[in-house]
């Protein structure tokens, strides 16, 4: 296979915008082309774009082909819409580095946007719950929080995690949050802000929570010959992984503080790439709920199984500490709207591995993860760096 990597990033503003599902295209397709001069939307041959309920939030289907127009782009080698709930962005992104690897398109956008604040808050909730089994799952009230909430009972019965390591998760990403000046939040937070923060399933509280937003972001991934022409600083997509255990709850294994398929996926990106999870500077994970920030870093091989809480207390995934774990301010901090979360990850570590990252830079950063998941049985892992292999 060909080697891939990304060459452009944008990030339109996260948050309850009054803008439209159009105007968010344009935000993040504008800053996208404008990080890499001379690249013109002409250029490129192909685009797809994550999005997950269009049809609901912004009345609109027919979405890839709605963006190509708005950003001038004629696809010649790839048009399409991606659909993996949390992981569509993500997702997105494994197609247009599989259509480069096998040589059927050199130049590739991938956008993600989602408009998901309207038409009422009421209505955002309801429409969250199509994420789940609507018929046997959500009908009966077990949608994200509460499935979540299970995971993180059971994590603190097994292991002994606390609501206050819970909370240090909330803390550190609202603080990085607060140097992006894309997040939903800027104003940071305090352990007792957060610990005091109204519970939403116990023992989730508000800020232990991602808020349902509006954005979008977007990149350009590249076969190595356009890369090294369009850029001296390419950043490589060097692994990946994706696994799956199940849809349902009741299809995952009983163990809810244990997510075997993010174990399977980052193997099968840390074996693609040549590295271990040792070699990891920064990573970007799907921080939904606190608890999957922990669960992640377990299941990542950032530390032993069980072992989460005191490593997040140590301030082992913050600056100083083993690995910087989501810059950004993660979805607690900058937002969740579905499907830009992968591309504003992949968009995250396109700027740390090229030292442009500004107060959230990450030093000497030369190896950068992203992971998604879609529900508690569905994860997906990227491999990124700074040289090719």
């Amino acid at each position: 296979m060909r080697k891939v990597a990304l060459v452009a990033a944008g990030v339109g503003k996260f948050g309850v915008r009054q803008a439209t599902y159009r105007d968010l295209i344009w935000e993040a397709g504008k800053a996208c082309f404008d990080s890499a001069p001379g690249l013109r939307p002409k250029d490129l041959e192909g685009l797809v774009v994550g999005s997950v309920m269009p049809e609901r939030t912004a009345f609109q289907s027919h979405i890839s082909s709605l963006a190509a127009e708005a950003l001038g782009i004629r696809p010649s080698a790839l048009s399409a819409r991606t659909e993996h709930m949390c992981a569509s962005g993500t997702v997105g992104i494994r197609y247009a580095y599989a259509f480069i690897a096998a040589g059927l398109a050199d130049l590739v956008m991938v956008l993600g946007v989602e408009k998901l604040t309207q038409p009422t808050s009421e209505e955002a909730i309801f429409n969250m719950g199509t994420g789940v089994d609507r018929e046997w799952e959500a009908a009966f009230g077990l949608t994200a929080p509460p499935c979540f909430a299970l995971a993180a009972q059971r994590h603190m019965t097994r292991y002994g995690t606390t609501e206050e390591q819970l909370g240090l998760v909330g803390v550190k990403n609202h603080n990085h949050a607060a140097k992006n000046p894309n997040a939903h939040f800027n104003k940071g937070a305090t352990l007792d802000q957060v610990l005091c923060s109204r519970m939403i399933s116990s023992p989730l509280r508000l800020f232990m929570c991602s808020p349902i937003t509006d954005g979008a972001a977007a990149v350009i991934v590249a076969s190595e010959e356009r890369a090294r022409d369009l850029t001296d600083t390419p950043v490589w997509i060097r692994g990946t992984g994706q696994a799956l255990d199940g849809f349902q709850l009741t299809s995952l294994p009983e163990d809810y503080a244990h997510w075997p398929a993010l174990q399977r996926a980052a193997e099968c990106a840390y074996r693609m790439a040549g590295i271990t999870a040792g070699d990891v500077d920064v990573a970007e994970v799907h921080d939904c709920f606190a608890i999957a920030e922990l669960i992640a870093y377990e299941e990542l091989g950032f530390c032993p199984k069980g072992e989460a809480g005191t490593f997040v207390a140590a301030g082992r995934s913050d600056y100083g500490g083993d690995v910087v774990v989501n810059p950004r301010g993660g979805l607690i901090g900058c937002g969740h709207p579905l499907g830009a979360t992968g591309v504003a990850q992949a968009a995250e570590i396109f700027v740390q591995l090229r030292d442009e990252a500004g107060a959230r830079q990450v030093p000497e950063a030369s190896i950068g993860l992203t992971h998604n998941n879609s529900g508690m049985g569905e994860h997906v892992v990227m491999i990124y760096g700074r040289q090719a292999s």
